[in-house]
């Protein structure tokens, strides 16, 4: 007999919801976790001109091709990873309908399309001291005449690869983070933030 398998959070056994109560005073840093979001890798050619048009018409905005920003519509967000590669970031009930319509939109072009939602989670970190905390670890310059909203770069914080993205001038900020590091991405940012104060937020669950 076959079990139905369930979804589980890379972070589950950290029983984050459970921490939503534990709220300390005037706690710099504020976390949450955005869960079971589709994830789609893409690539393609940047200089057809079908492959942007055929993008363009099902994620109803433009592939970012300037370098580390973004584009988004609606509840949708599509980074930009390399010069022929982006990840698209979207509500689990949009996946099926976003896959099949890229899928034949693209049709005889040069693509590559492939869902990685299980291989990772997004963590939002905002809160006044959410630069301090990120510094200790990343070697990027988060400073806002240097990273501005919309930016986006893949990293390191701590030993554990990171996807950045800077959401507003909250400042917030969005962490993609691989499974296989999940458990001590957490570990690290509880020790990183002790001097500051963590609090936990309600994770925000595609529907």
């Amino acid at each position: 007999m076959f079990k139905l398998s369930i979804k589980e959070s890379p972070l589950i056994r950290f029983k984050l919801n459970q921490l939503v109560t534990l709220k300390p005073k005037a706690a710099g840093v504020t976390v949450w976790e955005k869960t079971f979001f589709c994830h789609l890798n893409l690539r393609g050619d940047p200089e057809d001109k079908k492959f942007l048009d055929a993008a363009t018409g099902v994620l109803g905005c433009e592939l970012p091709l300037k370098p580390n920003t973004t584009a988004s519509s609606g509840e949708s967000t599509v980074y930009w990873l390399g010069p022929n590669e982006w990840l698209i970031v979207l509500p689990e009930h949009q996946a099926e309908s976003t896959t099949q319509g890229l899928r034949h939109a693209m049709g005889g072009l040069f693509f590559a399309l492939t869902e990685v939602s299980g291989g990772q989670t997004i963590v939002v970190i905002c809160g006044d001291k959410a630069i301090d905390v990120l510094a200790k670890g990343c070697s990027l310059d988060l400073h806002p005449r240097e990273f501005s909203v919309g930016d986006c770069a893949q990293s390191h914080l701590g030993k554990a690869p990171i996807f950045l993205h800077k959401m507003n001038d909250g400042p917030t900020f969005e962490l993609v983070v691989r499974r296989s590091f999940s458990d001590y991405f957490w570990l690290w940012l509880e020790a990183a933030t002790a001097e500051y104060g963590l609090q936990v937020a309600n994770s925000i669950t595609s529907q």
